[in-house]
């Protein structure tokens, strides 16, 4: 294995969009640099209930009216 090949690996610390702060280890910069992020887990939609908000719009009451029983026609569930 050849030495010296990989990269510092350091303290830095992160700010949330809150403005908490926490400590991690990265190849980021250098020794103590601070990352403050513009987007996190309590500001983006894909951890805010994205998928909920599409429930509320009644897209999916839509969706299920349109192709709800596609491929079920003649199904009744009975087998004889």
């Amino acid at each position: 294995m050849k030495a010296d090949i990989h990269p510092d690996y350091h303290e830095i610390t992160v700010v949330m969009t809150d403005g908490t702060e926490y400590k991690t280890r990265s190849t980021y910069g250098k020794e103590g640099d601070v990352i403050k992020l513009d987007i996190d887990p309590l500001t983006h939609p894909a951890w805010q209930g994205g998928t909920g908000k599409v429930v509320e719009k009644g897209q999916l009451d839509k969706f299920q009216s349109r192709y709800g029983n596609f491929g079920l026609a003649g199904t009744s569930g009975d087998k004889k």
